[in-house]
């Protein structure tokens, strides 16, 4: 016993527990060894072995088995930062700057600020990204999944998250083995639902899909489309459906438009991905000498500011700067510690069709 009554081992403890708590000792950092413990406060090895196993059972210190006891890097994430990490798939992307606009509205308001990263859409560097957080100060994550209709490449690096009791939530996507996940998404199949029965009530019948294989949105949006076609009596042609891949997304489109040109094959409308697509597959079509929606009728997706130049394209609202705040109220409630129970895992935001000048009814 101490003087103050209470056991060696807890006296060791609870000061090297402070020194954790206070940053003297700094996650990753090596402690000194179990001889050097005893030597420095005049202990026995017992003594010093059973006040490490307390803190190692706490979670304040990890063992590595011939390469001695280190401060857990646990303990960066208990101190609060007041820092939320957002990791995105594209920074410049035209959702973004609402996205994060939305986000800042209700992080800001509840003193956090934001660190931003972005993946390029590569699961490599979603990887990596994560890897570097885990290096940073931060309350809690939202990120936007990378080709998320794969296989999650890295899930131990999520089970780290979890270790470290880094709360996180996945937006606009998320990988089908991690469904069970906080996620806010929007509904997809819907949204492809709306645009090409929109064609369909324009008269259109031979309708051409575009749409992105890689992320879980195009298979939705896919999905919607197929329900339409289905309602309307018209069998499904794989033919007609063009897949892409984030690698060629700039290329392919703009190749397959020229290549319907060619064989006399085009459809009478289009349904796009994105807007980005609907404008690319616009310009090639006026690179053939073809006018939209004169000869052809083309859908969108996104409500982008692409969709809103001149006449417009035919598109599906995206409430990027809602999302954003949705995405934040969500992570502040698991952060807060919100249950399961009283909070929903998966909330799917409303679709809603715009219609503009891209889409003509035929006769």
């Amino acid at each position: 016993m101490t003087e103050n009554g209470k056991p060696k081992y807890f006296t060791l403890m609870e000061e090297l527990k402070e020194k954790i708590i206070s940053g003297r000792i700094q996650p990753g950092e090596k402690l000194p060894s179990e001889n050097q413990f005893t030597v420095q406060y005049s202990l026995s090895r017992h003594t010093v072995r059973k006040a490490l196993s307390l803190l190692e059972q706490e979670g304040y210190i990890e063992a590595c088995h011939g390469k001695g006891t280190f401060c857990s890097e646990k303990m960066r994430h208990m101190k609060k930062s007041r820092n939320i990490a957002v990791v995105t798939t594209y920074i410049s992307d035209y959702i973004f700057p609402r996205l994060i606009q939305g986000m800042d509205n209700v992080l800001s308001e509840q003193g956090y600020s934001i660190i931003l990263k972005n993946t390029g859409n590569s699961r490599q560097k979603e990887a990596k990204c994560l890897e570097e957080l885990f290096q940073k100060d931060i309350d809690g994550l939202i990120i936007e999944p990378s080709k998320s209709q794969l296989s999650c490449r890295h899930p131990g690096l999520y089970e780290n998250l979890e270790k470290y009791q880094i709360p996180y939530i996945f937006i606009q996507g998320i990988y089908t083995e991690m469904k069970d996940k906080p996620h806010i998404l929007m509904d997809d199949a819907r949204g492809g639902y709306l645009v090409t029965k929109y064609l369909l009530e324009q008269g259109h019948r031979r309708i051409t899909g575009f749409f992105k294989a890689d992320d879980i949105q195009g298979i939705q949006r896919h999905k919607g489309y197929v329900r339409a076609l289905q309602e309307a009596g018209i069998p499904y042609d794989p033919d007609l459906v063009v897949w892409f891949h984030t690698e060629d997304r700039r290329s392919k489109p703009s190749m397959m438009v020229k290549e319907m040109v060619k064989t006399g094959s085009l459809p009478h409308g289009i349904v796009c991905y994105n807007d980005q697509i609907a404008v690319q597959v616009i310009e090639s079509l006026e690179d053939c000498g073809l006018q939209v929606p004169k000869d052809i009728s083309v859908t969108g997706y996104d409500n982008s500011l692409y969709a809103q130049r001149g006449t417009g394209i035919t598109t599906i609202a995206h409430p990027q700067e809602r999302l954003g705040e949705m995405a934040a109220e969500l992570i502040l409630e698991k952060i807060n510690g919100v249950s399961e129970a009283d909070s929903k895992v998966e909330r799917l935001i409303q679709p809603e069709l715009i219609v503009r000048g891209s889409c003509r009814r035929l006769k």
